[in-house]
């Protein structure tokens, strides 16, 4: 592993077991006096290997892109499923229309966009770029046809096939602009980007959906922050909840650290911020369509349980919940979670960081969020891998998210069925992903409560192994 040992820059080989370990295929782990590659800095290691991981989660996708979709049974036992294609034809993009309009005869065919302005106007983009790409196909006569007939249309085929593949180019470069955040954010520790750029939850979940632009907004926050740059944290703060609602919960982080330092202007100011860019991402939406703009959130509070979350399983296991009871109760216990996150981090010797902060109330979110979809865990990932730097925990953590990730599709197709009915692998499934989140934040609340554990408040990285030479007979070793 090109490890730099020089200078202020932690290197992960000589202070993680398991980084060390895995450095014997590159080279071996670096040594107290090495030096960094004069080309392959951390940066550019980190955006190679972030390349590298999401055109293998593209090569993932093949199955399905061979066969635009069509095939159910593919989308599942592949685990090749995207949101992409079905939304192409099922939102109006392939009539290249505007998400947000109160056309009633366009209302009427197709169903209006249930997502954030942020995702909805990078989707709309995106149709255009598609049908260019396309060869700018006549579509006068698509509005009087059937959608049934339309989607099995081969120009449309061949557009869907291009709009998942333009969508991942743009992801793709969003990526490596969270990337390349995240390898800023500690001047002092760049290399613990590398857990974002090879996790194996990126490869797998990054092209479900269009979740990675909410992550890069993260990312840009957390730069942002380790920069004292209130206002440009504020503004990547609304700019990611016009996106997904989840970024507004790193102002609860900021809140705990403002309270610490009791520094209340840059709250002031990103919160000020964060308002601002909201409402401006908003406005082209709800201007020209105020009723397709609510549905978003008609849609969150009417949705009853869904995959991934706990109510879901304990409706299959006969608890049957009404929707009224699941929302008042997952807000409950949210608002509950951020009081003890507020507690925690006003007790902590130490100021919690941003990252820590910032993990905790969004892992407790999405515990008991109504819905928790496979790509959800890429909210958290740019979070955990700077709030826990250990690729042991991370390992573990990630393994109980693969194992939810093929569990989750094999359910819908009717893999995992037994033959009674139920479906215990899915449900410990659930479970499972619940109990190694819950192991990180056991990890990062022992890390705010015992700052000396924290590899990232440590001014000197403690060796994972013994350095002294080693003795024979009592006397240092010949050469050592």
């Amino acid at each position: 592993m090109a490890d730099q040992g020089q200078g202020d820059v932690v290197a992960p080989s000589r202070e993680d077991p398991v980084a060390a370990a895995l450095s014997g295929s590159v080279g071996g782990a670096s040594g107290e006096h090495a030096r960094g590659h004069r080309w392959w800095t951390p940066l550019r290691v980190v955006l190679a290997v972030t390349a590298v991981v999401f055109a293998l989660g593209m090569l993932q996708k093949v199955p399905c892109y061979q066969d635009t979709w069509n095939n159910g049974e593919t989308r599942y036992s592949k685990m090749c499923y995207s949101d992409m294609p079905y939304l192409y034809t099922g939102r109006g993009f392939v009539e290249k229309l505007w998400p947000y309009t109160d056309d009633a005869e366009t209302n009427a065919r197709f169903r209006v966009m249930e997502y954030p302005v942020g995702i909805s106007y990078f989707a709309w983009g995106v149709s255009w770029v598609t049908h260019w790409v396309a060869g700018s196909p006549d579509i006068e006569d698509r509005p009087g046809t059937p959608l049934d007939q339309l989607r099995g249309e081969a120009q449309v085929q061949k557009e869907i096939r291009t709009y998942v593949a333009v969508s991942a180019v743009f992801l793709g470069i969003f990526t490596l602009i969270a990337a390349w955040f995240l390898v800023g954010v500690n001047p002092r520790r760049p290399w613990d980007a590398l857990l974002f750029a090879a996790a194996p939850v990126l490869l797998f979940n990054a092209l479900i959906n269009w979740d990675l632009l909410a992550v890069t907004f993260v990312a840009g926050a957390l730069w942002a922050w380790a920069r004292d740059r209130p206002i440009l944290t504020g503004v990547m703060i609304g700019l990611g909840t016009a996106a997904k609602l989840y970024p507004l919960f790193l102002l609860g982080g900021i809140l705990v650290i403002c309270i610490r330092r009791r520094q209340w202007m840059p709250m002031a100011w990103a919160t000020f911020a964060a308002i601002t860019a909201w409402l401006l991402a908003n406005a082209p939406a709800y201007l020209t369509g105020p009723e397709a703009w609510k549905v978003f959130w008609s849609f969150n509070s009417d949705r009853g349980a869904d995959l991934g979350s706990l109510w879901l399983a304990l409706d299959r296991g006969g608890l049957e919940l009404s929707n009224g009871f699941i929302n008042n109760f997952s807000w409950a216990f949210f608002i509950a979670w951020c009081l003890g996150v507020l507690a925690l981090g006003l007790i902590a010797p130490k100021t919690p960081r941003f990252t820590q902060l910032g993990f905790l109330i969004v892992a407790g979110f999405l515990l008991v969020n109504k819905v928790y979809s496979p790509q959800y865990v890429l909210w958290l990932l740019p979070l955990a891998v700077l709030a826990v730097p250990r690729w042991r925990d991370q390992i573990i953590w990630q393994a109980g998210e693969l194992f939810y990730f093929a569990s989750v599709w094999w359910y819908l197709g009717g893999h995992l069925r037994a033959t009674d009915g139920g479906t215990p692998v899915y449900w410990a499934a659930i479970v499972l992903r619940m109990a190694v989140e819950l192991y990180l934040v056991v990890i990062v609340v022992r890390d705010i409560l015992r700052p000396e554990e924290d590899l990232v408040e440590r001014e000197e990285p403690v060796p994972w192994r013994r350095t002294e030479p080693a003795e024979v007979g009592g006397k240092p070793a010949p050469g050592a």
